[in-house]
């Protein structure tokens, strides 16, 4: 499953952002630009989960049929 590879890519990539933000050695431009890729992998990882929410909900309707 390729987005589940991605998924969790995307979840280490954000732990280490919120490492490097936590160790307060960043510029604030480095900060700015550190948070704003954050903000756009928590974005992307919030669709993949809704995503598979939505293709959870219709195999559960699909069994109770």
């Amino acid at each position: 499953m390729g987005d589940t590879n991605t998924f969790e890519k995307s979840v280490d990539e954000l732990d280490a952002i919120v490492s490097k933000m936590e160790s307060g050695d960043l510029s604030l431009d480095e900060s700015l630009k550190l948070f704003e890729k954050g903000v756009k992998l928590t974005r992307e990882c919030q669709k993949t989960l809704a995503d598979a929410e939505a293709k959870i909900e219709k195999l559960m309707k699909d069994v109770d049929q």
